[in-house]
């Protein structure tokens, strides 16, 4: 008989069997990532943030950097702007 993890059986020999299943399988240990290929891939995607910030600053013009600052402002504080689409 085969019982899911969330479903408990309400006969009292049904449930010892069961507590003994859950509390005796085995684990499957999760391997380790490399250490090495995560160091990697977190510089990479670290260069790519500092660059990517400089350079959309650079290519807005000072009417769309002031949208996105009022935008970011309105989300921080959940204030909308009335009459504003």
């Amino acid at each position: 008989m085969t019982i899911g993890k969330g479903k408990r059986p309400r006969d009292p020999n049904q449930l010892a069997k069961w507590i003994v299943e859950q509390s005796t399988e085995e684990v499957q240990p999760v391997p380790a990532p490399l250490s090495g290929l995560s160091a990697y891939m977190a510089a990479m995607g670290r260069k790519g943030g500092l660059v990517g910030g400089k350079r959309r600053l650079v290519t807005m013009t000072p009417e769309a950097r002031k949208r996105a600052a009022a935008k970011a402002a309105r989300a921080r504080w959940g204030k909308p702007k009335k009459d504003q689409a």
